[in-house]
């Protein structure tokens, strides 16, 4: 099989990995939330802290070197539009994620480890849900139009 396509095959799967996980992870968050019950949502939260790091950093990761070989072995230029878009967009989501999600989801996650049945979780800890709800939409759509990018390779 022809090295691009095994590394095209290798960034397909990194942005599944990528964007399945980021997406995946809202939901959960957002369903364990709704149950009100402490040992549940600190559970989520210290779930969705590890899968981040598992998931999101790991298919981060395929994607960007997969890209970048196939980029560099076939000589194409960064500056092409769909690649300069689609990896400015990528970058962009990964520094919210890295600056503010990250961070956000630590001292969740810290937070989280102490919660028991009776535990009334603190306004501390719903302020920094409510940014991480905010930032994290937006680290989610800007990969999702990157893959339009990468697909449609608009000139």
């Amino acid at each position: 099989m022809e090295t691009y396509l095994i590394l095209k095959t290798v960034h397909i799967i990194g942005a599944i990995l990528f964007l399945g996980n980021i997406i995946i992870t809202g939901w959960w968050k957002f369903m364990a939330n709704r149950t009100g019950n402490p040992v549940i949502i600190g559970f989520a939260q210290r779930q969705v802290t590890l899968t981040d790091f598992v998931f999101t950093a790991g298919g981060s990761a395929i994607l960007f070197v997969a890209g970048i070989a196939n980029i560099l072995l076939y000589d194409i230029s960064i500056t092409t539009n769909w690649i300069m878009w689609g990896l400015g967009l990528f970058t962009l989501s990964g520094i919210i994620w890295g600056v503010i999600l990250i961070p956000i989801q630590i001292k969740q996650a810290r937070e989280a480890k102490q919660f028991t049945a009776d535990t009334v979780i603190s306004e501390l800890y719903w302020k920094r849900e409510l940014q991480w709800y905010i930032y994290g939409i937006t680290a989610t759509i800007l990969p999702v139009i990157s893959v339009l990018f990468m697909v449609m390779k608009p000139s």
